[in-house]
């Protein structure tokens, strides 16, 4: 008996014990619970911090390049330019393809980097509401004044007319306005809730290189911890974030991503809108002067139809970007009464469509400051948002209280809100040489399909025989245009460009035509009565620009570049009487920018083709003064360059390739004497 209450006392002890313990273990697993959400809370406010410091410290626009050159001083390097702005390149060979590189971007404080764009000409569809459908911006016609000539000689006279009445913007006529066509290409992004890798936007060339979000982030991080790179440049860096804390104290994650697509504008855009942005850094980098600066890859403009510089609110790059959908493409059609006041349109009083891009709104009544009028967001001059209805969106929400007394009765509404973000990247024009096809040259369509191979079938390399020709054209071999259209090469030349001089296609009767690429390029060939003629203007805005250090500089780099028109604001004004500014009065001292063309190669084994290299005024004095032997990198013909080594001879009077791609000579032919091309005189 003793043995056994002895045994229930135990027992009993052991049971209080247990439950004892089971209640404290409850009780510590709520604590850690409630740990867990503070702490994930904290992190998402983290992330907030980190955005808002961004916000304060500069717009949304495009950060920087990635650095290819270094130099005795910083400007030397790579910022949002390198040898182009955004590393913008041409890829015409390419049928609806704009080469663009990567860039670090920042879009509502949020930094990303992207992977190599190269994006296609792809609208948000007008058909369908779905997430994300798209379709082919379209090409504009060719002006059936052309069509109607019987000859291709004749076309072509008849086509430089209407490019030189477009050059001047001349619609007396002809009215070239529906036949050439501006497109606003732009970078969007948002918080999306996709948990599968989501390849953002089409691209003929390149794909980010990852089946999920986990290793795409990954790849950043060993790469971005051991400064290696993906010779392919398809890594992205795209965040994560905690973007909600639910009640039971779970994250709620959103993957960052983005997209670049193109909107047909409405109406005209002359050229006479596009203002010059000046980068004194990028001038001195490439030894130019602003004329040759604003025809360069190095330009960038602003959308700016009296050309002055002044102070306003909403202007015409706000009527552009207000044309364009957000994620609800066309079809949507949202009223914003976010916290209790409907937004109105600025430039019509009518309650605004947020489905679409906008910077600027009204209100009914007046703000704290007496203002009706405000901007989304802080200090962000940039910060274009549209609302969507998509579900892959991410949601924020928030508890809207018209008043203390609602909050304390917990009667408050509840808010819920899905946006997108977006920045203007570029006006790419697009004209009839899109699909102006004289010689009638097949189209086999995608270059991955049964037919489009048959294009380079049996080593067809574009030559100008029968054997070499291109069969035809397809998707990223577009050559339909007349090589006697242009007088003059490739402009500016770059070694991510694809795009071939000329090469020969069979027509239909099997006949070998002399063409050129149709696709998108930054500049056109010299057209004889026309001159060069840009068709991609990049007016994509700079995240540093927001810094109020920026401004700053800004104004003084006005101040110092046009002294004559500033002196007023000089604490002590130069003596303009006795050292006049030569600015437009007299001509400073000329220098001039060579090109060195190589030989033609042999026919075999890439086809007939030959390769420039551009030597700017201090490369010309040190070869020629200073004996000195400097290696190039030559422009890229037929899918490849060389890397030569090149002195000046003083007892031919020419330039010689001294090694070539480390041997003495070309593998494809080239000899080595290089004869001086295209001159250009320009004013420092």
């Amino acid at each position: 008996m003793h043995l056994y209450l002895l045994l229930l006392v135990l027992l009993r002890g052991d049971v209080t014990s247990a439950i004892t313990s089971e209640a404290a273990s409850e009780e510590r697993i709520e604590r850690l619970e409630r740990v867990m959400s503070q702490l994930t809370r904290q992190v998402m406010l983290q992330q907030l911090y980190t955005e808002e410091t961004a916000r304060s410290g500069g717009d949304s626009g495009i950060k920087q390049v990635r650095m290819a050159r270094d130099g005795s001083k910083p400007y030397y390097t790579a910022t949002h330019t390198s040898n182009a702005v955004a590393s913008i390149h041409d890829h015409s060979d390419h049928e609806r393809t704009c080469g663009m590189g990567e860039v670090v971007a920042v879009l509502n404080g949020l930094e990303f980097r992207t992977r190599h764009n190269d994006y296609k000409l792809k609208m948000p569809s007008r058909s369908s509401g779905d997430y994300h459908a798209t379709q082919d911006i379209p090409f504009p016609d060719v002006p059936p004044a052309v069509l109607q000539r019987t000859s291709v000689d004749d076309q072509i006279t008849e086509l430089r007319e209407w490019f030189k009445a477009w050059r001047d913007g001349d619609t007396s006529v002809r009215d070239y306005r529906k036949y050439f066509k501006p497109n606003l290409c732009y970078l969007e992004g948002a918080w999306t809730t996709d948990v599968t890798l989501d390849e953002p936007f089409d691209s003929d060339r390149h794909q980010l290189e990852a089946d999920s979000w986990f290793e795409l982030q990954e790849q950043i991080r060993f790469t971005s911890y051991t400064g290696d790179k993906n010779s392919n440049e398809n890594f992205a860096y795209l965040p994560t974030s905690v973007m909600n804390i639910t009640e039971d104290g779970m994250p709620t994650f959103a993957q960052w991503n983005y997209r670049i697509l193109c909107h047909p504008v409405s109406g005209d855009l002359p050229f006479s809108h596009l203002k010059p942005v000046d980068n004194l850094a990028a001038r001195i980098v490439g030894d130019d002067s602003f004329d040759q600066y604003v025809a360069s890859r190095a330009a960038r403009f602003s959308v700016n139809p009296t050309g002055k510089d002044e102070q306003f609110r909403w202007y015409r790059l706000d009527q552009l970007m207000n044309q364009i959908p957000g994620k609800d493409n066309y079809q949507g059609k949202l009223n914003d009464t976010g916290l209790g006041q409907i937004k109105l349109d600025v430039f019509n009083g009518q309650p605004l469509n947020a489905g679409f891009y906008h910077r600027w709104y009204k209100v009914a009544g007046r703000d704290a400051m007496g203002e009706k009028v405000a901007s989304r967001g802080f200090a962000d001059r940039n910060l274009w948002v549209a609302e969507t209805t998509q579900p892959r969106v991410a949601p924020v929400s928030v508890a809207n209280c018209k008043n203390r007394w609602q909050r304390r009765r917990g009667q408050c509404d509840t808010v819920v809100k899905r946006v997108s973000y977006a920045i203007p990247l570029e006006i790419v024009y697009l004209t009839p040489l899109h699909t102006w096809n004289p010689f009638k040259l097949p189209y086999r369509g995608e270059h991955s399909s049964t037919l489009g191979k048959t294009v380079k079938a049996d080593g067809r390399n574009g030559g100008m025989t029968p054997e070499k020709a291109y069969n035809g054209t397809n998707s990223k071999a577009y050559y339909l245009t007349p090589s006697q259209f242009f007088s003059g090469g490739e402009v500016g030349r770059d070694k991510a460009d694809t795009t071939r001089n000329s090469v020969g296609v069979l027509d239909k009767s099997g006949r070998v035509r002399a063409v050129k690429s149709s696709g998108v390029r930054i500049f056109l060939p010299e057209i004889a009565g026309v001159g060069m003629l840009r068709t991609r203007y990049p007016i994509m805005p700079m995240h540093d620009e927001g810094d109020p250090v920026w401004k700053e500089l800004e104004a003084l780099r006005d101040v110092v570049m046009d002294i004559g028109r500033y002196t007023k604001y000089l604490r002590s004004p130069p003596n303009l009487a006795s050292r006049p500014i030569t600015n437009n009065t007299t001509a400073p001292t000329p220098f001039t920018h060579t090109v060195l063309m190589t030989s033609p190669s042999l026919p075999d084994p890439v086809g007939l083709h030959a390769h420039t290299i551009d030597l700017n005024l201090e490369q010309f004095r040190r070869m020629r003064n200073n004996r000195r032997t400097l290696t190039f990198d030559t422009s890229e013909e037929n899918g490849h360059s060389h890397s030569v080594k090149v002195r000046y001879d003083r007892n031919t009077n020419k330039f010689r390739i001294i090694k070539c791609d480390g041997k003495p000579r070309c593998f494809d032919g080239h000899s080595a004497v290089l004869s001086e091309g295209n001159k250009r005189s320009v004013v420092p």
